[in-house]
C-alpha cells in the first residue's frame, strides 16, 4: 500500500516510524487552485473526506507581556473554520488565522502542502470531530501534489490531535445565519 514513484516526505517517514499503514496518492497541481475541493476531485474522494490543515494563532498575555501561540486546525475540505469554536477548544480568548507569510517559516511547508506531521515546530493540533465518520481520510503529505490516505485513528495518533467541533454550521436556504 506504500508504493508510489515519489520521494517520501517527513510526514510519510513519521508514519513509517509509528508503523502506520498509509497510501501516498499523487495528483496534478494547479497553482491557481490549491483548494481542498480541487484536490478531492483529483484524488477521487469526496471533499468532506479530504482534510485541510490551517495554521492559526492565539494572543495570550502571560506575566504582563503578550505572546503569540500557534496551533493547527484540521477541517474537512468543504468546510469553513469557525475561529470561535477553535478558540474554545484551545482554551484561548481569541484565535486568528496565521498570515500566509508566516506559514512556511513556522511549519516548513508551503500553502497547499501544510500538514501537522513532520512540521518544523510541534504546535498543538485540533481536528474536526467529523474526521471519525470515515474509514479513510486524506491529508497533505507535506508537499503540493501529494496526499496521505490513512485511517482517522492513525492520523489522530500521529498528529497528536485533539478532537473538537471546529467548523461553521452550513446555512440552509431560507434561514438567517
Amino acid at each position: 500500500m506504500k508504493s508510489v514513484k515519489t520521494e517520501k516526505t517527513n510526514a510519510a517517514r513519521l508514519l513509517d516510524t509509528l508503523n502506520i499503514t498509509y497510501e501516498l496518492r499523487a495528483y496534478e497541481v494547479d497553482p491557481e487552485d490549491l483548494t481542498a475541493i480541487s484536490v478531492a476531485r483529483k484524488i477521487g474522494l469526496p471533499p468532506e473526506q479530504v482534510f485541510k490543515t490551517l495554521l492559526s494563532q492565539t494572543n495570550s498575555s502571560a506575566g504582563g507581556r503578550s505572546a503569540i501561540d500557534h496551533l493547527f486546525a484540521v477541517i474537512p475540505g468543504d468546510a469553513e473554520l469557525d475561529l470561535k469554536k477553535l478558540a474554545h477548544a484551545a482554551g484561548a480568548k481569541k484565535v486568528d488565522l496565521a498570515s500566509l507569510k508566516e506559514v512556511e517559516p513556522l511549519t516548513g511547508y508551503i500553502r497547499g502542502g501544510v500538514t501537522v506531521m513532520g512540521a518544523r515546530k510541534p504546535f498543538p493540533a485540533y481536528a474536526d470531530e467529523t474526521i471519525e465518520l470515515f474509514d479513510l481520510i486524506s491529508v497533505s503529505a507535506g508537499q503540493r501534489g501529494l496526499q496521505l490516505i490513512l485511517s482517522p485513528a492513525d492520523y489522530l495518533r500521529a498528529a497528536n490531535a485533539t478532537l473538537a467541533d471546529l467548523t461553521k454550521s452550513p446555512v440552509r436556504p431560507g434561514t438567517a445565519g
